[in-house]
């Protein structure tokens, strides 16, 4: 497995169904098939940008498949952000502004063990299966 450099959005740029559609998702498509050649299934929640029809429009075009389920993405995302936030808290020097920020978190994210990254994509398919049992609907309780 492999991974892409994080991408990071202008200071104070709202992330809303246009920068969304016309910034991220590009770039989120395209890392994706760099690591994935083969296809992918894009996984997303129901937060407003993912939502709207241009979102849903350009993903439909551009991308094999869609799953949206509310939940899932707490193992996968928030795993990565809590290695990131707690080599973030030994960092020193702290950043004293935003291209420094930008800088170390491109550093911490570069320095992430990979099977650590492995180990949250591979738990995935479990994870979503358990999810699709209930409907969609929560599922924590039933994994071991």
């Amino acid at each position: 497995m492999g991974r892409e450099d994080c991408i990071l959005i202008p200071n104070k740029t709202k992330v809303n169904a246009k920068c969304y559609v016309e910034t991220l998702l590009p770039e989120l498509v395209q890392d994706c098939r760099s690591v994935l050649p083969s296809g992918i299934i894009f996984q997303q929640d129901g937060t407003p940008a993912h939502t709207v029809k241009l979102a849903q429009d350009w993903i439909a075009t551009e991308v094999n498949s869609l799953v949206k389920m509310n939940g899932l993405r707490t193992r996968l995302t928030y795993h990565v952000w809590e290695a990131m936030l707690e080599r973030y808290k030994s960092f020193q020097p702290k950043p004293e502004n935003i291209d420094e920020l930008k800088n170390v978190l491109q550093l911490i994210w570069d320095q992430l063990p990979q099977d650590s990254i492995n180990k949250a994509i591979l738990s995935f398919p479990k994870r979503l299966w358990a999810c699709v049992k209930p409907g969609g609907g929560h599922f924590e309780h039933t994994l071991k």
